[in-house]
């Protein structure tokens, strides 16, 4: 019953119901609080989406378990319930998908969750939950998805965490979490395809152990302060490096809790999108807005496959390496605000699945190469750098205005050329037509005579026809 107009309120028919086993009241325009008799209406209810919709009020601190005893599915996101997750979660323990997310929880992560250890999926995200991750995750050991983002969760990563194995994605984005990253990432979860630590305070450096993670699509790393060079061996992420990528729905194998759909948020273009069915699309590595040093990281653009980059924001050194036009899948490509220096690359006119690009606030210098792709951005893809000139700037490059001059000088030499040219032929041609006659008539006096009687006839016959048409011309008038 997805998407049917059932709402405002639970309809009360619901509670003879009692074989139910899969009940979907997902964007029904319900706009009330969960009535207490809704938590009992079928013990043999396993899969319950009551998502995208108004609902009101607090969830049940019963022992809900009791009544649900085989509930796998839990979906109440995107509503507006208040108050804390109860301790009585724990109860089901037979839960493969909790999704909380984009409701308005408030307090702690309930340690009883560890209860529910058969937890394919925890997606908590988009709320206003506080404290620490709790320790006690580390008992989820089937777990492949975990979504905290966007909440007000604080401290260090709990070492705990390295017993979830199996992980696949791993979003923590927009918190308060803070120390190091650390190492162990990248040597206990080998199967993550995505790593999202953006907008918290995490700081020190980049481990290079990440690289590790060869099944990784999205590195997302930016808004925190992290410090020191890109470790060079981010040229050893392998899924990154391939032109094409796995589907992410093929991260749950359970064909139950393959019913969850992944999605992320992904800032790029200047734009915040959201990704879900053309996740498996999404090739990404940001980690801007840090105090990263160093230069430019050449190993990069052996990762063929990747679609967004963005470095912006840090204090990168360097040259952009003629090498970047081997990542033929770019579709956005920040740099701005950095150290980088010298000619931009005129080998970045071969990028051409590049749509977005931003150079600006750097040291780049020269004639910026106004061809192919680069043909298609404006003037604020490189703003900021007073060493460049050429288009699409108005600053116009010294060597332009050098052959325009140069040109210049050219065509009046070359007019001038010509018009002495012009002018000595027709006094030659001029000479020629008047002497050569003259010389052959001297020398010869029968022509002389001959040509001399021709133009008396001439003269003579034209005056006679002169004649003639006077006469004429008289007697019409008479």
């Amino acid at each position: 019953m997805g998407s049917c107009h059932i709402g405002p309120t639970f309809p009360a028919w619901l509670q003879s119901q009692k074989d139910l086993q899969y009940l979907d009241l997902s964007n029904a325009s319900i706009s009330s609080s969960i009535p207490n008799w809704f938590w009992n209406i079928s013990s043999n209810l396993q899969y319950l989406i009551l998502s995208h919709n108004q609902l009101q009020g607090q969830l049940p601190n019963s022992n809900i378990g009791k009544f649900l005893p085989n509930l796998y599915f839990l979906s109440l996101s995107s509503n507006g319930i208040t108050g804390t997750i109860p301790n009585s979660i724990g109860h089901l323990t037979s839960l493969e998908v909790i999704d909380f997310s984009s409701n308005n929880l408030t307090g702690s992560i309930p340690s009883t969750i560890n209860n529910c250890s058969s937890l394919i999926v925890l997606d908590l995200g988009n709320n206003n939950l506080s404290g620490m991750i709790p320790k006690s995750l580390d008992q989820l050991q089937l777990l492949k998805s975990l979504h905290l983002n966007h909440n007000k969760l604080s401290g260090e990563l709990p070492s705990s965490l390295q017993n979830l194995t199996g992980l696949d994605v791993l979003d923590l984005s927009y918190n308060n979490l803070s120390g190091q990253i650390p190492a162990w990432i990248g040597t206990t979860f080998l199967n993550l395809v995505i790593l999202n630590l953006r907008s918290n305070m995490f700081s020190g450096r980049l481990p290079s152990l990440l690289s590790n993670l060869s099944s990784l699509h999205v590195l997302d790393l930016a808004q925190n302060n992290m410090m020191g060079e890109i470790p060079v061996t981010l040229v050893e992420l392998k899924a990154m490096a391939q032109d094409h990528n796995m589907s992410i729905s093929s991260l749950y194998d359970n064909q139950r809790s393959s019913q969850y759909e992944e999605k992320l948020i992904v800032i790029t273009k200047g734009l915040i999108l959201e990704y879900k069915r053309t996740l498996s699309l999404v090739v990404s590595i940001d980690l801007s807005d840090n105090n990263l040093s160093g230069e430019f990281p050449e190993g990069i653009t052996k990762l063929f496959g990747l679609v967004f980059l963005n470095l912006s924001m840090n204090h990168i050194i360097g040259r952009i390496p003629e090498s970047i036009s081997k990542l033929r899948q770019l579709s956005s490509l920040d740099l701005s605000s950095n150290k980088l220096f010298g000619s931009i690359p005129s080998s970045m006119s071969l990028l051409s699945s590049l749509g977005y690009l931003n150079l600006s606030n750097n040291n780049f210098s020269d004639k910026i190469p106004f061809i192919g792709q680069m043909s298609t951005f404006t003037e604020s893809a490189f703003d900021g750098n007073p060493n460049l000139c050429g288009a699409p700037l108005v600053i116009k490059c010294q060597d332009e205005g050098t052959d325009k001059r140069q040109s210049g000088v050219e065509d009046k030499i070359d007019s001038g050329f010509v018009d002495q040219w012009f002018y000595l032929s027709i006094g030659l041609g001029f000479a020629v037509g008047i002497l050569i006659p003259y010389f052959v008539l001297a020398m010869r006096r029968s022509w002389c005579d001959a040509y001399f009687d021709f133009v008396d006839k001439i003269v003579k016959w034209l005056l006679f026809r002169k004649r003639v048409t006077y006469a004429r011309n008289h007697a019409q008038r008479k």
